[in-house]
């Protein structure tokens, strides 16, 4: 299997877990229709920087939502407090969600750079073919 075939099958698999997988925008950009300018892909890149580095900082603090909340011994309490757990924990749980984002934000910085690359060839190609127009003129 082809190095894109396995980040394709990669990207399928990822996605149903999150939104859009950073693999597909990899391929998106390897493929060349995904393409930023400079100024835009710093930005998004700057962005996802800060969501990283504050769930880097919040971490600790987060995973203590795999564990049941303490609460009284009724049978309410109980229910209660293990839906509270599931609800993170579970499939489209808070924590399972923000992990495979997590997991994902180098990919789509990845995916951003190679973007940017797109978009200057594209710029430079262009500028060659208008140039190259105009000395034909």
């Amino acid at each position: 299997m082809t190095e894109e075939a396995q980040e394709l099958k990669a990207a399928k698999w990822t996605s149903a877990k999150v939104g859009l997988a950073g693999g597909q925008l990899k391929l998106m950009a390897k493929q060349g229709s995904f393409a930023v300018d400079e100024s835009t892909g710093q930005e998004m890149i700057r962005s996802l920087q800060g969501v990283i580095d504050s769930l880097e900082e919040r971490w600790s603090a987060l995973t203590k939502l795999q564990k049941s909340p303490q609460m009284s011994d009724t049978a309410t309490a109980r229910w209660v407090s293990q839906h509270m757990q599931g609800t993170a924990t579970d499939a489209q749980g808070l924590l399972t969600q923000l992990e495979a984002a997590r997991a994902e934000f180098p990919t789509y910085v990845e995916a951003i750079e190679l973007a940017k690359k797109n978009y200057r060839e594209r710029d430079e190609d262009n500028q060659r073919d208008l140039k190259r127009i105009d000395t034909e003129i």
